[in-house]
């Protein structure tokens, strides 16, 4: 499961970078609204990424199986790549949901 590990450890570092560039960049250029929405995004995007590591280390237990591992990886990017990917566009667009 290293191909797993990887894109996590890569998805934590995105959101490290993100959030970074959040507070230093954007904080003075988006509105209240915008703030608190990108902010959602990076603790989504977080949340997905540290359950990508931990669904990666789950079959060293044997508490899950290749495919189900690879298939709920599957999950955790789609929702990091559709959930937080329309969270930072919506909040670049400047529009209210």
């Amino acid at each position: 499961m290293r191909p797993i590990v990887s894109i996590a450890a890569a998805l934590l570092a995105a959101g490290i970078g993100l959030g970074a560039f959040g507070a230093h960049a954007l904080r003075d250029r988006f509105s209240e609204y915008q703030m608190m929405v990108y902010e959602k995004a990076l603790f989504y995007h977080f949340l997905n990424s540290l359950g990508l590591l931990l669904v990666a280390l789950l079959p060293k237990l044997n508490i899950l199986n290749r495919s189900d591992t690879v298939r709920i990886s599957a999950f955790l990017i789609f929702g990091i790549v559709v959930f937080s990917g329309s969270l930072y566009l919506l909040s670049i667009t400047k529009k209210k949901w």
